[in-house]
């Protein structure tokens, strides 16, 4: 009843439909997002079939033995619909690993889409892994305001926020990315971290031509000088800025705190407002400057979770369901 195939171009409309009426997918995982780098990695995306109809989708890459539910992407895992059930997922976990193992495939990590990006409940894949006695490799904290449960901003907050006021920045929606990537992130990275942005100036233009409505970019003016700015990932449950940096004097003049204020009431139609991560090292140490400048904001933490699973363990699944 069941079969697998490896995704290939041929699969292009059948695969972004299907990513489309998911309830725990987002817009990463359309095809025109995940090729943008395709160049590096070994794409290893897998099609789930019951009797020739597509119930679910594993965005993948491979590295020799190991695939990764996808190094290039946020989150991932297994992709399925509203109406797939608990004991399907089971199913499917084990026909996946079988596949996987009978490919010569020894390990295959996953890191499931956090629960507040599903669009309806969608942590059966979780409770799959505990059944597989996969290893917990990572966990990351994600600081996040739920707009049903909302908690104050802190005095000191409010005031950073009127400072921003006070000194009359200015904040402009831009389709143009050129402008904040060389004056204010690249420049930052290097000097902070050694390191150049996941995307580049290129990338996020193609990115940002073929996704419009899901990334927008912000940028700070104080006078006609930029001091700050922002990407924003829109997904149907959350705002995440994917990028936020500003010039070394962005405390003196409030711009990141006015910012997020700004950002943070213009995207008020989705439930969540995520900050991303404050912890390092594969979760193992947490910037506490970082987080303690996101909860005054009112966010607090969910967990995203990265696991490594032996594929020779998908005959623990045969004795599951009683």
């Amino acid at each position: 009843m069941y079969s697998i195939a490896q995704y290939t171009t041929s699969h292009y409309s059948l695969w972004n439909d299907f990513i489309a009426q998911t309830k725990n997918g987002t817009f990463l995982f359309h095809r025109d997002y995940m090729e943008y780098h395709s160049d590096r990695f070994e794409d290893f995306s897998l099609l789930l079939f019951n009797n020739e109809k597509l119930v679910a989708v594993f965005p993948a890459n491979r590295e020799g033995g190991v695939v990764h539910s996808h190094k290039g992407l946020t989150y991932g895992g297994l992709l399925y619909g509203n109406k797939t059930k608990l004991a399907d997922v089971i199913v499917l976990y084990r026909i996946l690993l079988e596949y996987l193992a009978n490919n010569t495939i020894t390990t295959l990590h996953v890191k499931p889409v956090p629960a507040i990006y599903h669009k309806f409940p969608a942590q059966e894949q979780e409770y799959v892994l505990f059944l597989l006695n996969a290893t917990l490799s990572r966990r990351d904290g994600l600081s996040v305001i739920d707009r049903n449960n909302l908690l104050p901003v802190t005095k000191s907050r409010k005031e950073a926020i009127r400072r921003g006021v006070k000194n009359g920045l200015s904040i402009a929606e831009e389709p143009n990315f050129k402008l904040f990537w060389e004056e204010i992130l690249i420049p930052n990275l290097q000097h902070r971290h050694k390191v150049k942005p996941v995307h580049s100036l290129e990338e996020i233009i193609y990115l940002h031509n073929k996704f419009p409505d899901r990334i927008r970019h912000f940028n700070v003016y104080d006078n006609d000088r930029i001091v700050a700015g922002t990407t924003v990932y829109l997904t149907d449950t959350v705002a995440h800025p994917q990028y936020i940096s500003g010039e070394e004097d962005r405390n003196a003049l409030g711009s990141l705190d006015y910012l997020y204020n700004h950002i943070i009431d213009l995207f008020a139609d989705k439930r969540y407002f995520d900050f991303g991560p404050s912890t390092e090292e594969q979760g193992l140490k947490l910037n506490h400057g970082l987080v303690f400048w996101k909860e005054s904001f009112g966010a607090r933490t969910i967990i995203q979770d990265f696991y490594e699973i032996d594929t020779a363990n998908f005959g623990l699944l045969d004795t599951v369901l009683i």
